[in-house]
C-alpha cells in the first residue's frame, strides 16, 4: 500500500513589505536582501492572526466534512506554540470541525518538526490502512526589529493530508537523519523573539546538508541523477541555492541546469512570504508542485528538512499522476495578488501589536479577512472567533 500526501493546502496573512523598502529604511544596499539573502517580498502578521488561526485557515480550505469526520491524528509542528502546555493542535481541532476522537499533538524541534509530524502520519496510515491524519505546519519567524535576522521575517502555515492511496506524492520509506547539539539558533523561554547566529548557522545548515545527503547515498545506493529536483528547507532562498551548489558538480552540465531550473520554481513562493520555520520547506514544495510544467507522473523528489539545534533529513517523494489535482487552483497566486503592501513604518508598529503574555485584551478584528482570526485575550484564555 502506498502512503502519502493527498492535499496540500497553504495560508498566510493579507500583509507585507517589500525588500527594497526595508533595505532603504535599514541603509542597506536592495541587492544585499534580493540577491544574497534570496528574498524579494516578505509577509508580516497582524496582532490578529497566530499560528493557530494561520494553520486553521490553511487545513479549513481543504478538507471535506468527510475528512473531518474521518480524521484520527491532527499534528501541529510550530516553534511558534501560544502556550507553554496546551497543544494548538486541540485549538484546530475544535475550530476546525474534527471529531472528537481524534488525537491532537504539538511538536517542536525548531524548524525540521513539520518532517517528523509528515513521518509519523506515514507510519501512523501505514499500520492503519484506512486512516487519515491532518499534519499542520504553522509559524511566525520573529527575529525583531531592526535586527540582523530581520530580513529573514515571514509568517504561513502549511497543511498537509496524509492518507493511502494518496493524489499528490507518496512518502518513501528512506529516510537519513542525524541530530547534534548546536547553538546557532534558539529562543529562550522569556524572549518573544528568536537568537540567531547567522553565519554559524547557515555554515552549519550547509554542513548538515552535505553530511546526510553523502550518507543517504550510501544507504539507499542512489545519486542526484535519481531525482527530478531537490526541495530544500528555505529559511531565506539563498541558503537553499547554496547547499544545491555543493552538490552540483556530481552531475553533468545538463543535468545541472534542470536542477537548477527546478530549484527556481521551487523557491517562487519561498522568496515572496519569507521564512516558515517548519512550513518552508513544505511551501517549497508546494511552489515546485505549481511552477515546473516539467515534473510527470512517476518523478522522484529529494527533500532536504532542517531545524536548527540541530537536526536534518534527507528523503523521498514519487509523484503521482494526477498530483496538481491534491492542490488547490491559484489559491497562492490569489493569495499574493490580494496581499496589502505595508510601509516600513506601518509594519514596524503590527510587529509591535502582536499579542504577548496573557493579559486581557480585546482585538480589531474588522480588518482581518480571514475565516479564523484571533479576538483577543480574556481571563488568561485566548479568544478564536470564526467570522464566516
Amino acid at each position: 500500500m502506498e502512503v502519502g500526501i493527498d492535499k496540500m493546502s497553504f495560508f498566510s496573512t493579507q500583509y507585507y513589505i517589500d525588500m527594497v523598502d526595508l533595505a532603504h529604511a535599514r541603509g542597506e544596499e536592495p541587492d544585499k536582501y534580493l540577491i544574497g539573502i534570496g528574498q524579494t517580498q516578505q509577509a508580516v502578521a497582524p496582532a490578529t492572526q497566530d499560528v493557530v488561526t494561520m494553520g486553521a485557515n490553511a487545513a479549513d480550505q481543504m478538507l471535506t466534512q468527510a475528512d473531518r469526520a474521518e480524521i484520527e491524528e491532527v499534528i501541529f509542528a510550530t516553534e511558534s506554540g501560544v502556550d507553554q502546555s496546551k497543544s494548538a493542535a486541540v485549538y484546530v481541532q475544535k475550530l476546525l470541525g474534527i471529531n472528537r476522537y481524534a488525537r491532537t499533538i504539538e511538536l517542536k524541534q525548531a524548524c525540521y518538526s513539520g518532517t517528523y509530524g509528515l513521518m509519523q502520519a506515514r507510519d501512523y496510515v501505514t499500520l492503519h490502512p484506512k486512516a487519515k491524519v491532518l499534519v499542520i505546519a504553522s509559524d511566525i519567524a520573529r527575529y525583531g526589529i531592526n535586527t540582523g535576522g530581520e530580513v529573514t521575517q515571514g509568517a504561513g502555515a502549511v497543511a498537509m493530508l496524509v492518507t493511502p492511496n494518496p493524489t499528490i506524492a507518496t512518502l518513501n520509506q528512506d529516510n537519513v537523519f542525524m541530530s547534534d547539539e548546536i547553538m546557532d539558533f534558539w529562543r529562550p523561554n522569556d524572549s518573544s523573539t528568536a537568537v540567531v547566529d547567522g553565519k554559524f548557522s547557515a555554515n552549519i545548515y550547509r554542513d548538515f546538508f552535505k553530511e546526510v545527503w553523502e550518507r543517504y547515498q550510501s544507504q539507499t545506493g542512489r545519486d542526484l541523477n535519481s531525482f527530478k529536483a531537490l526541495v530544500f528547507h528555505l529559511p531565506f532562498t539563498k541558503m537553499g541555492l547554496k547547499a544545491l551548489r555543493d552538490v552540483l558538480p556530481e552531475v553533468d552540465e545538463q543535468k545541472q541546469h534542470a536542477l537548477m531550473d527546478s530549484f527556481e520554481a521551487s523557491r517562487r513562493y519561498n522568496k515572496q512570504i519569507g521564512n516558515l520555520y517548519t512550513g518552508s520547506a513544505y511551501l517549497s514544495l508546494m511552489s515546485l508542485l505549481l511552477n515546473d510544467d516539467t515534473l510527470a507522473a512517476g518523478d522522484e523528489l529529494g527533500l532536504f528538512s532542517y531545524g536548527s539545534g540541530a537536526e536534518g533529513e534527507m528523503y523521498s517523494l514519487t509523484l503521482q499522476s494526477e498530483y496538481n489535482q491534491g492542490l488547490i487552483k491559484e489559491q497562492l497566486p490569489n493569495l499574493l495578488a490580494q496581499r496589502t503592501q505595508l510601509s516600513i513604518a506601518e509594519y514596524e508598529k503590527m510587529f509591535d501589536s502582536v499579542v504577548l503574555g496573557s493579559a486581557d485584551r480585546e482585538l480589531d478584528i474588522t480588518h482581518d479577512h480571514a475565516k479564523f482570526v484571533l479576538g483577543g485575550v480574556k481571563d488568561q484564555k485566548r479568544q478564536y472567533v470564526e467570522q464566516f
